[in-house]
């Protein structure tokens, strides 16, 4: 049995993954989906880190799953929680000093996703849709019950330098989604191999792969 701790991205709510848990305990495994402060103006990278250790302190070796944003937050914990693994979702992997707000252009991404939509014949100069680019694969009433929660995301961690000097030396795993038109899968490999000299898992789905495909997101989770 892993106990798995989930970490969402941006919006931080611990729904997200309420699909992927109960596909994960079915594997027999334990699981703390973590609700972050994001609707807090005061909460930067640091609280995050401190919700997520608070989450998932007394409950033994850990294995970190971080969706998105989370790359910035979950590593921080590690040296606080007794971490095997770390497993990224279509996740951001920061640099030493480098903001989430930073990461964006020093990754390329606004080019590597532009590119990726004209390859995939959409308008590449069209602005972000959310329902288009984050929910274009999830089911209909999963949709309409996350527009219908509107979380919240404060600004502050967007600015929070990231404060390790490396990526912290413990396994890490990437899972990446063939469908994600965030972050594309090419773009998406590219930053791993550059940051993190690591080759990721490719699954189906879009960004929001817990949402979408539950099963196949936790199979790649557990390696099950």
């Amino acid at each position: 049995m892993t106990t798995y701790v989930l970490v969402p991205g941006a919006g931080g709510q611990a729904w997200y993954w309420h699909r992927v848990v109960p596909e994960l305990e079915r594997r027999g495994h334990e699981v703390i989906a973590v609700e972050l402060p994001t609707g807090d103006e005061t909460a930067g990278l640091s609280a995050y880190a401190e919700t997520i250790v608070t989450a998932a302190t007394g409950r033994g070796p850990v294995t970190l799953v971080a969706q998105s944003m989370a790359g910035f937050s979950a590593p921080l914990t590690v040296g606080r929680l007794p971490v095997d693994e770390i497993v990224l979702v279509n996740a951001m992997v920061p640099a030493p000093g480098e903001t989430a707000g930073d990461w964006w252009d020093n990754t390329g991404q606004p080019a590597a996703r532009r590119d990726a939509e004209a390859a995939a014949g959409r308008d590449p100069n069209a602005e972000f849709d959310l329902l288009e680019g984050f929910f274009h694969d999830v089911p209909a009433e999963v949709t309409a019950a996350a527009m219908a929660a509107e979380p919240d995301q404060a600004d502050k961690p967007f600015g929070d330098p990231w404060p390790l000097d490396a990526w912290p030396d413990v396994p890490t795993r990437a899972v990446v989604s063939r469908g994600d038109r965030l972050f594309p899968p090419d773009f998406q490999r590219r930053v791993l191999a550059d940051r993190l000299k690591i080759e990721p898992t490719v699954i189906t789905g879009g960004h929001l792969v817990a949402l979408s495909y539950p099963q196949e997101l936790a199979a790649a989770i557990s390696d099950s």
